[in-house]
C-alpha cells in the first residue's frame, strides 16, 4: 500500500494541493477527517490546482456539488446526512460512480459497500496553529465491488 504524508501550514495549502495532485492514481478520492479538519478547504485548493474556476463549498445539505474543469467535471459529495444506502441510490450514486468524472467524497464510510476498489483516501488531521497533517493512501480493498 502506497502512503504519502505531508505536514503543512494553511498558508502553504496551494503548494501541497499540487503535490498531492501529482500522486493521485484514481479519480475517486475519499476525504477523511474530523468535522472542521479542513476537508472542504483542501478540496477547494485541489480545484484551483486542477484549473477549475469554481470554489468548493460544503455540500452537506445538497449532498453533491458539481465543479467544472476545462475537459472534465468534479462531483463533490458529503454523505454526512445519508442514513442508508437506499438514499444514495435515490439520488443516483451508481450513475456518478460509473461516470469516469472526478469524485471527491466526504463521509464516504456511509456508502462504503458501494465504493469501487480504485479509490484513494486523503486523511486530514488538524494539528493546531493552522497546521494540518495529510496522509494519502491508495486503497487496496480485497472484496469485489457490489454490482450496481
Amino acid at each position: 500500500m502506497k502512503t504519502l504524508e505531508f505536514t503543512y501550514h494553511l498558508n502553504d495549502i496551494d503548494a501541497i494541493a499540487f503535490k498531492v495532485l501529482e500522486h493521485l492514481d484514481s479519480k475517486i478520492i475519499i476525504f477523511n477527517g474530523e468535522m472542521g479538519a479542513g476537508k472542504t478547504t483542501f478540496i477547494n485548493a485541489l480545484l484551483q490546482a486542477m484549473g477549475s474556476n469554481d470554489a468548493a463549498t460544503s455540500p452537506t445539505f445538497s449532498i453533491v456539488n458539481e465543479y467544472g474543469l476545462n475537459d472534465d467535471k468534479i462531483y463533490h459529495f458529503d454523505f454526512y446526512r445519508i442514513e442508508s444506502i437506499e438514499e444514495a441510490y435515490n439520488f443516483g450514486i451508481e450513475d456518478y460512480l460509473s461516470s469516469n468524472h472526478w469524485l471527491f467524497m466526504e463521509w464516504a464510510e456511509r456508502i462504503e459497500e458501494l465504493l469501487p476498489e480504485n479509490t484513494q483516501t486523503i486523511t486530514i488531521t488538524d494539528i493546531q496553529d493552522n497546521k494540518r497533517f495529510i496522509e494519502l493512501t491508495l486503497n487496496t480493498k480485497i472484496k469485489p465491488t457490489k454490482q450496481l
